[in-house]
């Protein structure tokens, strides 16, 4: 579902899929490709756009809020997520139940760790594996995960596309 609020339409690109029991409103960008999965809610009722990245996917039951937010290219939200921060570098995976807050800022390339919590003001480098509550940088992601994440991101861009094919 696409809401206006305050006058502000969501923009949400001709390639984007946003299944009709996900919940955007306000001021939201969606990029090409992108994907909002059912039960996902982007409230965007700041004065700032929030900017959903090309080929980013937002799961089931994820929440994303914020003024000014940006969810650079191929960002994978895992499941049940709650993204609250400034931004999350391009190419990151955010694990399952985890949540980022107010001020955070994620480099490229991250994984966050299912159920962790990264706190207020964290500024998380590139290529960072981030796991805990709260949460903390344990190393440097590996090739392995690397590749992983690119999968996640390829197969859902994949999926969604069956499903706007198929009307839903």
């Amino acid at each position: 579902m696409i809401r206006t609020l305050n006058g502000v339409t969501p923009k949400v690109a001709e390639t984007a899929w946003v299944s009709e029991f996900a919940y955007v409103v306000g001021n939201v960008e969606i990029g090409e490709y992108a994907s909002i999965w059912p039960g996902a809610t982007v409230r965007g009722d700041g004065d700032d756009a929030i900017v959903i990245g090309d080929y980013v996917n937002i799961q089931e039951g994820s929440v994303i809020h914020g003024n000014g937010l940006t969810l650079e290219d191929n960002v994978s939200v895992g499941h049940s997520v709650v993204v609250h921060c400034d931004r999350v570098g391009s190419g990151s995976l955010l694990g399952n139940n985890c949540t980022i807050l107010n001020n955070v800022t994620l480099g490229e390339n991250c994984l966050i760790a299912a159920n962790s919590a990264v706190l207020n003001g964290s500024q998380i480098p590139a290529n960072s594996f981030v796991a805990g509550a709260p949460a903390q940088v344990k190393r440097p992601v590996t090739e392995k995960q690397l590749s992983a994440m690119r999968h996640t991101t390829e197969e859902l861009v994949k999926r969604a596309k069956w499903f706007k094919d198929s009307g839903l």
